[in-house]
């Protein structure tokens, strides 16, 4: 599905069409001007733990909204949304280990979950293209690449694991622009963690990503990697809490947050 058909639908649009089942893909491209989100839901028993580790690793993890306890309806990043069935695709984690991919997760929804709402790298993609930068998976239409690197989250209570980043490659004489543009915006990951040499970050084929789909590198351009909001799925597989929802990779939560107001 070519998901920039959607780029000028409304938040609340897309949420209603990923309810109805009509969605459920990878959602760079859609509701441009808004802010996307990755998901991280836990039992309460964990929470303050996860709290404390997005505190310590902001880059990677910059907190948007915490839900109340056991409430599937979030205060302030989307009206209306249902967490249970908002998200084109979810994982559920059983002691970290993957336990299956969902559309909805309806049924296992708990009353002592919290949810925590991540802000993510697409959001900041559209201001990349308005800008003259071609943001290669949306040109190509594909999801973001992603890899699990070397470089060590801070760790803050039970949780602890690699980070992850995103991948997006940039003309050589593009980079300070691309730079200066991410920076502005770090409660959708900031700046660049790293540019060039993916093997010093532990990447060893950049043709084969972790997650997501491969995006193809011209002449000239160099890999420029983000912090990803995919981390906390790296750290869950080395925590291994008793039970975690998330989204699937490059399968978000459209919110109403102007990507504007997150503009230093």
């Amino acid at each position: 599905m070519n998901t920039n058909i959607y780029k000028d639908k409304s938040p609340a649009e897309v949420r209603t069409l990923i309810r109805q089942g009509k969605i459920t893909v990878q959602t760079s491209g859609m509701c441009d001007g808004y802010a996307q989100a990755n998901l991280c839901i836990l039992p309460k028993k964990y929470a303050y733990d996860f709290l404390l580790f997005c505190q310590r690793n902001q880059q990677s993890c910059p907190l948007l909204e915490v839900s109340d306890e056991g409430s599937r309806f979030l205060r302030t990043s989307a009206a209306d949304c249902d967490i249970a069935r908002d998200v084109p695709k979810y994982r559920i984690w059983k002691n970290g280990q993957l336990a299956g991919e969902y559309t909805d997760v309806s049924e296992f929804w708990r009353d002592d979950l919290v949810t925590f709402v991540i802000g993510c790298s697409f959001s900041f993609e559209a201001p990349l293209i308005a800008a003259g930068i071609d943001v290669r998976n949306v040109s190509e239409n594909h999801n973001v690449p992603m890899y699990l690197t070397n470089i060590d989250t801070n760790p803050a209570g039970i949780f602890s694991g690699k980070m992850v980043v995103s991948m997006r490659p940039i003309p050589y004489n593009q980079i300070v622009k691309a730079t200066t543009i991410t920076a502005r915006v770090p409660k959708v990951h900031g700046a660049p963690i790293h540019i060039g040499a993916p093997e010093v970050i532990g990447i060893k084929d950049i043709s084969k990503p972790d997650f997501g789909e491969p995006s193809t590198i011209k002449a000239g351009e160099v890999p420029v990697f983000w912090c990803c909001g995919v981390t906390p799925q790296s750290v869950v597989m080395n925590s291994k809490p008793d039970f975690c929802i998330t989204h699937a990779p490059g399968h978000m939560l459209i919110t109403d947050i102007p990507e504007s107001s997150l503009q230093n």
